[in-house]
């Protein structure tokens, strides 16, 4: 090595994993060591300090030295004068003798690595070696199976082209016959003309008949009874031709009973509202046909059946499409039991990221629509396609009144367990602490799902769908789909029996009883019945026919009749608790969490309808009994809401609020909600804004004295309306363009208020606004904007006036991360500490309890795989973690501004350090002053992040000193929390420990210290290491996977989403306690109407009329979930209902308005808190006063159908119980004084007549 390069060569700093350049200031040790200065300052501060690098001990006072590298030319001047020159030359060695220690060093560690990287590159060549000798032989073998296989394509071709041959002769001789058959049928119609029309006709026979509907719609080709003779094929060449070869036949059924197994064969077709296609486009390609033609093919034979699911298409066909013959004959078929609604919601609604009020509200919609237009009630759920299975959704279902629940999407390696044991059914007891009053028997489809066998081996297209697959946007005109199934012939019944019996044999065996549930349909189908059933129909009569020999039995079935079947086989089921089906994977790699928190802002708008609906609604019946000529027109006034009840219904589906729908069908659901909730905001004013009572007094906001002059100051006028059913004291702001202002409330007291420079927008400013509202209450306030300066003393002083304290941006890494220089932002509850070094917080202390938990909060970022052919990858359904997260930012601002209504800390993350936009942010909201304690024990976090990276998932991480092991609690739907244990899996261990968030989730050690988070959209939510709870809060995907991209499914969402959540700490009991009504707290705060803009005072006779209302308030554990006006025009007498529907008269034509919904739900479990989960016992009477006065009080069942005392349910046989009675769903009534006492977890609905 040559001198220059000695002097060219730097130092690096020797710990371990860090060799960076040394520059600047270096940590020197006696045993020749040098140091950056990052690494010699953390490892020097300890006593006594050790070498990281060859671990001696420096206990020499200059055992270790901090020296400059590059020293200023005065420091070289001055550093060795006076010194002998012995002296200089010894210091010199050592020098010098140091430095060639480092290059040394530094050339041997070269060295070993060069020898390692040089064996590794031998090995690799060997590898590569031995890989390519394989792929050369996988090449050669599949060159020969090219070959092969082009040679049978050949034969193929030549086969079709001679099949083709013959269609072409056999469709000329249709041609012939139908000439024939159309001279014969103009003939006059004597004796003779009629035999030879009967001697055509059975020549017409043998070819396509054109079956006419009754209305005179278009006809749809069938093949006919004898139509295989077009089709015909020597049946040895046929078999040889399709390649099929008949498996034996087994006499007895497959559970060893000696009686054939019975399949019921249902019919039905799976009509998502969205995902792809429009519900526009959806409807024009195939929806509307799907009900026409079944309608007409049940109505032409008898034995048929059919299920319709979801109510959406079906009501805007029957609104939009139906003739008045379809119309009669749904009715007919209705009541002979041949078509079945099942489940009857307007949608099948996701069961993972739905809130249990929109599931109820989507339920009740299409349960109202059925009750009221047929009388019909719905006893069976068909939840086939959700993705996971909620234990709310059972619990749902039972109040609702149904005796049976179907789900099918549950993990794949546990439903190969459960179909193994024979555990496939069972009943489910959804709540714990309702437990066997609310149970429901459940079936689990196998694994076959709600689908038909396809891509079976005798046909060149998919199994049992004869209709083929829809075509979009336009249906052909010709009736000829693409993939149609190859019909049922003389030649073809034999495999297709075989396949289907064989496949009835299989799913035998994972039942209990020998009664097989076998769905006939799939996504789209069943829009040409005709073409379905005539070649079903031939089928089954074969199976039939053959049935000692199949040892199977078909026949078709609606659910009904099925479940009837295994309830009468008078079994003994297990019993299965409140364990929910989530996550839900069909792979190792592939974890169905990612829809946890895709399309976080379709998320939080259908939150927001849902909310705004909500007050909405209640507001509503406050005003038509207050009101009840009011200038309101009360139809209209229905008709808005209504539009919001189908908008936020609808987004309920499974592929929709989920986020795994194409971005045109995410557009049609954020029009659908935005347009809605325009209209009940247009309502909500007109309610306050149109006079009411000219002679009710005015609002008194202030009065001018006589010596006062009018103020020239601007003014506006807002209203805030409280939706909870309980006292409230919060904080709301309003957005205002002025840095002064002067807040009254409908008395004329200045409101306590603070005004700030906003954190969205730099030219306005956040005015907080102190309110204390009573249950269902809204009050006026007047906001004043003084035009001068406000002087000290002066009225305007009350509002205060907050500055913005601002932090210098701080890099961020793991050592500044000591808590050396901690800054406090306190309330009465809580005192935050945060950490100047980095900008991060530090700790939480809970001052009430005296618990201090260290918490650090910042975002982190998975990176996704968009390439298939380098592995699993993330989509809107799935999450699959490429690795650890990884930190998102690399520096942090923070500004702080203190306040007396809120404490506002705002921290902005920086992916790089010299970046000038952030890429997140965090504001975190301490509310000061405040005696209310659900108030003072929350902080309202919210953040912005977006646009992200493509193929990034940025999760909000927040670590604890709290040692949970890894255990997660998360709500179901915002019902009732569940134990999520941390499990490890071989592979994808991240992905499948997330979990939904819809309302809260938290985590507590051992010491019952409980960290809640509380939310008002859906996240997913995970522990992944010990005192760690991390929050999904942005998704954005891309990936070249054919089928997503085919779709438009991939999750390319450059948004910036902007979530909020709560967080409290406390010890478990008293968060508990807190956290249910918080959550409620979250998802409904106060609405907020601005009535008008800043102008000039309204004069004395502009003054809003209308006193102030009283309250409606509820104990603390007990939630007024629904306050509303349905507007259906049914009575309660159900026997007089059903006289009415089928003679066709109405007592009711016109909406009800003066039957009022109410549900009112007990929040709290058995033993969760020894005051709150006691049952609570009300007056219904004295509650609603605030409203009106009570007059007569009915229970319902939760969709509000049935008379609660009308309703008797199923009762199944369990392990833990015997007998089969009928028993009723509740033995609770409503006193003669409306006392009503409720239970814990209870959901209790009412009719009230005001």
């Amino acid at each position: 090595m040559s001198v220059m390069s000695r002097f060219d060569y730097s130092l690096l700093c020797n710990f371990p994993k860090c060799r960076a350049k040394l520059s600047g200031f270096a940590w020197v040790t006696a045993c020749s060591h040098v140091f950056c200065d990052q690494h010699g300052s953390a490892e020097f501060s300890r006593t006594p300090a050790i070498c990281p690098a060859c671990s001696s001990t420096l206990s020499g006072k200059l055992d270790i030295v901090r020296t400059e590298l590059s020293p200023s030319e005065q420091y070289k001047a001055m550093v060795l004068v006076g010194l002998r020159p012995e002296t200089v030359l010894d210091i010199s060695h050592r020098a010098l003798a140091f430095w060639t220690y480092q290059v040394n060093q530094e050339r041997r560690l070269m060295e070993c690595s060069l020898s390692r990287a040089e064996v590794q590159v031998v090995q690799m060549e060997k590898v590569i070696a031995q890989q390519n000798q394989t792929r050369e032989l996988e090449i050669n073998a599949l060159r020969e199976e090219i070959a092969s296989l082009n040679k049978r394509l050949v034969d193929y071709k030549q086969k079709y082209s001679e099949v083709s041959e013959l269609l072409i002769k056999k469709n000329r001789q249709y041609q012939k016959l139908q000439g024939l058959f159309e001279a014969l049928r103009l003939r006059p119609r004597s004796a003779g003309s009629r035999d030879g029309l009967h001697h055509a006709s059975q020549a017409f026979a043998t070819g396509l008949v054109r079956q006419h509907s009754p209305h005179g719609s278009p006809p749809f080709l069938s093949v006919g009874s004898e139509g295989d003779r077009l089709f015909s094929v020597e049946p040895e060449s046929f078999k040889s031709f399709f390649q099929f070869n008949s498996s034996p036949r087994d006499k007895i059924s497959a559970n060893g009973h000696q009686e054939p197994i019975q399949a019921f064969v249902i019919p039905h077709s799976h009509m998502d509202v969205g995902w792809v296609y429009t519900v526009q486009e959806s409807m024009h390609a195939y929806a509307s046909n799907v009900y026409t033609t079944v309608v007409e093919e049940l109505s032409r034979v008898k034995g048929r059946r059919f299920i319709a699911v979801e109510q959406e298409f079906f009501r805007l066909w029957w609104d939009t499409a139906a003739s008045q013959w379809h119309k009669k004959q749904v009715r007919q078929l209705l009541q002979e039991g041949r078509l079945e609604f099942i489940i009857g919601g307007q949608v099948m609604h996701d069961e993972s990221v739905t809130d249990i009020d929109d599931a109820i509200l989507q339920l009740t919609e299409g349960h109202g629509f059925l009750y009221e237009t047929f009388g019909v009630r719905p006893h069976f759920s068909w939840h086939v396609d959700p993705f996971g299975a909620s234990a709310t959704t059972p619990v749902l279902f039972a109040l609702a009144g149904f005796d049976a629940h179907l789900i099918s999407r549950i993990d794949y390696d546990l439903k190969d367990v459960m179909q193994k044991k024979k555990k496939l059914q069972f009943v489910w007891r959804g709540s714990p602490s309702l437990a066997d009053t609310q149970e429901i028997f459940t079936h689990t489809m196998d694994q076959y799902s709600y689908c038909t066998p396809s891509y079976i081996p005798f046909s060149n297209r998919s199994g049992f769908y004869w209709n083929g697959v829809a075509m979009f946007p336009d249906p052909p005109k010709d009736g000829v789909y693409p993939n149609m199934s190859l019909p049922v012939t003389k030649e073809t019944v034999e495999p297709y029996a075989q396949t289907m019996v064989d496949n009835i044999k299989q799913r035998a065996q994972w039942f209990q009883t020998n009664h097989v549930l076998w769905p006939w349909g799939c996504d789209k189908q069943f829009y040409n019945a005709s073409v379905q059933f005539t070649n079903m129909d031939m089928l089954m009569n074969y199976i039939n026919k053959h049935s000692t020999e199949f040892g199977v039995t078909v026949q078709y079935a609606t659910l009904k009749e099925y479940f009837q079947a295994v309830h009468q086989s008078n079994l003994s089921w297990e019993v299965r608790g409140s364990q929910d089906f989530l996550p839900y994977s069909t792979e190792p790699f592939q974890a169905w969490t990612g829809f946890y928190a895709s399309r976080n802002v379709l998320k939080g708008v259908a939150r927001r309808a849902s909310s705004l609906l909500h007050s909405a609604e209640s507001l509503f019946v406050r005003y038509r009994i207050k009101y009840p000529e009011g200038p309101v027109q009360k139809e209209w006034a229905l008709d808005k809401l209504k539009a919001l009840r189908w908008a936020v219904s609808e987004v309920q589906h499974h592929d929709a609020i989920t986020g795994t729908e194409s971005p045109k069908v995410a557009d049609m659901y954020m029009e659908h909600l935005n347009q809605s909730m325009m209209g009940v905001q247009e309502l909500l004013a007109a309610m306050f804004l149109l006079p009411q009572d000219p002679d009710t007094a005015s609002a008194k906001y202030r009065s001018n004295t006589k010596d006062e002059q009018p103020s020239k100051d601007l003014e506006q006028h807002i209203i805030v309306y409280n939706p909870l059913a309980w006292n409230v004291t919060t904080y709301i702001n309003v957005s205002v363009k002025y840095s002064m202002a002067l807040v009254y409330d409908d008395n004329g007291k200045v409101v306590p208020a603070q005004i700030q420079p906003s954190a969205e927008s730099p030219a306005d400013y956040d005015l907080f606004i102190m309110v204390e509202l009573g249950g269902l209450q809204y009050r006026k306030y007047l906001i004043q904007f003084p035009q001068s300066e406000c002087k000290k003393g002066s009225s305007c002083g009350i509002t205060h006036a907050a500055r913005v304290v601002k932090f210098e941006r701080r890099d961020v890494s793991e050592w500044k991360k000591r808590g050396r220089k901690l800054l406090p932002v306190l309330n009465d509850c809580y005192k935050l500490l945060f950490d100047q070094e980095t900008n991060l917080l530090h700790s939480i202390t809970n001052r009430l309890e005296g618990q201090k938990v260290i918490i650090h909060q910042d975002f982190w970022e998975y990176d996704a795989n968009g390439d298939v052919h380098a592995g699993p990858i993330s989509d809107n359904y799935i999450f699959t973690a490429n690795g650890s997260a990884v930190p998102a930012y690399k520096s942090v601002e923070m500004e702080i501004i203190p306040g007396k209504i809120i404490s506002e800390v705002r921290q902005y993350f920086y992916r790089e350090a010299s970046d000038k936009n952030y890429t997140y942010a965090m504001v975190t909201r301490v509310p000061v002053g405040f005696k209310d304690k659900l108030l003072c024990q929350r902080l309202d976090q919210s953040y912005a992040l977006g646009p992200l990276v493509v193929n990034r998932e940025a999760v909000l991480r927040t670590t604890t000193s709290l040692s949970n092991k890894k255990t997660l609690y998360t709500d179901n739907n915002g019902y009732q929390m569940l134990k999520r244990e941390h499990k490890q899996y071989i592979n994808n261990t991240v992905s499948r420990n997330y979990y939904p968030m819809v309302r809260q989730a938290f985590i507590e050690d051992e010491d019952s210290c409980r960290l809640s988070l509380l939310s008002e959209r859906a996240h997913g939510v995970a522990s992944l290491a010990e005192g760690e709870i991390e929050v999904m809060l942005h998704r954005r995907l891309w990936n070249n996977q054919e089928w997503n991209r085919g779709y438009n499914l991939t999750l390319n969402d450059s948004s910036v989403v902007r979530p909020s959540i709560w967080m409290m700490l406390g010890s478990s009991a008293a968060v508990a306690a807190l956290s249910q009504q918080g959550a409620l707290y979250l998802q409904h705060r106060p609405v907020v109407l601005p009535i008008d803009k800043p102008q000039k005072p309204w004069s004395e006779h502009e003054r809003w009329n209308g006193p102030s209302v009283q309250p409606v308030v509820l104990p603390p554990n007990l939630h007024m979930q629904y306050l509303g006006i349905p507007g259906w025009d049914y009575g309660p007498n159900h026997t007089q209902h059903l006289q009415n529907i089928n003679s066709g008269v109405k007592t009711n034509p016109e909406a009800d308005f003066d039957r009022v919904l109410l549900r009112i739900a007990h929040l709290y479990e058995k033993g969760e808190d020894p005051v709150l989960s006691k049952p609570a016992t009300i007056n219904l009477k004295e509650i609603l006063q605030g409203l009106g006065e009570v007059k007569a009080v009915q229970e319902r069942s939760l969709t509000g159908t049935w008379d609660i005392s009308d309703l008797q349910r199923w009762s199944w046989r369990t392990t833990e119980k015997t007998g089969n009675k009928k028993t009723s769903s509740s033995s609770r009534r409503v006193t003669m004084d409306f006392n009503v006492t409720i239970s814990p977890k209870e959901i209790r609905t009412f009719f009230i007549h005001f």
